[in-house]
């Protein structure tokens, strides 16, 4: 006999700040670097829509994506080492107050994301960036990079 579960598995009231649960019942999380900050700098539906590209991204691609939006006093390689499997991924660093947008592939998959393929991931950004959307230009490059790179 099949019952359903009368508890959630998640209470969406008791998730950190920065946590959502999605329409499918995962929880997408930000992972602040840093100094918190005092008011979220993404709405709800902006962490969703970024997630999703984050997730389409790394599934058809299979090589983790990473996010990181804050200063770069030493640039995007001084970052990209502490980020999750930095070896098999592709950080997509922006600053917006030092408008700078960099994108770097770690040593396991350089093969597979070359230098023409982060630049094509910078340039796709670039327009969304100039009219101050940053989550557009960031799922944009997101997006572009994955068409890009060639599944195993």
């Amino acid at each position: 006999m099949a019952s359903g579960n009368r508890y959630p598995a998640v209470v969406e009231s008791e998730l950190p700040v920065g946590s959502v649960l999605t329409a499918s019942g995962r929880v997408s999380a930000v992972h602040r670097a840093g100094e918190q900050f005092i008011e979220d700098p993404f709405t709800e539906k902006e962490l969703i829509q970024l997630d999703d590209a984050l997730t389409a991204a790394t599934r058809s691609a299979k090589i983790r994506f990473n996010v990181y939006v804050g200063d770069l006093p030493g640039g995007a390689e001084a970052i990209f080492p502490g980020t999750p499997e930095a070896a098999r991924s592709v950080l997509i660093a922006v600053s917006p107050n030092q408008r700078t947008v960099e994108v770097l592939s770690g040593v396991d998959v350089a093969d597979r994301v070359t230098s023409r393929i982060c630049q094509l991931g910078v340039t796709a950004s670039l327009a969304s960036f100039g009219e101050g959307e940053l989550i557009d230009g960031i799922v944009a490059a997101i997006r572009v990079i994955s068409a890009a790179i060639n599944a195993p």
